[in-house]
């Protein structure tokens, strides 16, 4: 597929690989123009590259590629409840949330850029109480309904394995010996694709990101059937 998005500019890790050695303020705000060129901009171009791809695989996603309130995650890191101070997020993110969503627990597609560090897949991350109670409740009340997702031939073939902390023993409600206890045990639930960073640089890494997406096709579709919203 042609695509207008050039890949991510070496310049993008390179810019985190310095703030890793400098993350204070001082040097954030002598390279913040630096910042919205090689790390900003792009990752804007990204998200709007990705806008109809996204589309095509369910309207109920977003893809807003606004710096401020869009689909970009922002820099400054929530120190307040942290022992970690170090002010600025060490890579960038994106979250293409599902349009009922808020915030970055709602169901959706992320994608990772760290030096060294990138990976992309969709699922959920840490859902409040009551839908990760929903989750549950339809994974014990759908068992070939999950396997049908886990078992998937394009799925297994793009991932390994789904990701997401998990509790030692059976949530209230569920049993130890009941199918799939070990995904019901999850906090989590999301799949998530690594290649190498070099890849990320070229051009055809929005494809690459495409059909990745599109593998994740059963398990967000049983995701969000278990939390009553469109797919």
């Amino acid at each position: 597929m042609t695509t207008d998005f050039p890949g991510f500019p070496p310049d993008l890790f390179a810019f985190f690989t310095e703030l890793a050695q400098n993350n204070e303020r001082a040097w954030f705000e002598a390279n913040k123009q630096r910042y919205r060129d090689v790390v900003v901009q792009p990752l804007s171009g990204f998200i709007a590259a990705m806008a109809p791809r996204l589309n095509r695989i369910s309207e109920a996603f977003t893809a807003d590629p606004r710096p401020n309130g869009g689909s970009m995650f922002r820099i400054y890191r929530d120190v307040r409840f942290s022992p970690d101070k170090r002010p600025y997020k060490q890579h960038a993110a994106c979250h293409f949330r599902h349009r009922a969503g808020k915030d970055a627990h709602a169901p959706g597609f992320y994608v990772h850029l760290e030096p060294g560090e990138v990976f992309f897949g969709g699922g959920i991350w840490h859902p409040p109480g009551p839908e990760l109670q929903r989750i549950r409740a339809a994974i014990a009340g759908d068992a070939d309904g999950w396997s049908a997702v886990t078992g998937d031939r394009r799925f297994k073939a793009t991932f390994d394995g789904l990701g997401g902390e998990a509790l030692k023993r059976a949530p209230r409600g569920f049993t130890e010996d009941q199918p799939h206890i070990a995904d019901i045990k999850r906090k989590s639930h999301f799949a998530m694709r690594r290649i190498p960073q070099a890849q990320a640089e070229r051009p055809d890494f929005i494809d690459v990101v495409d059909t990745t997406f599109q593998a994740t096709t059963p398990l967000m579709r049983f995701l969000t059937s278990a939390l009553g919203l469109p797919f």
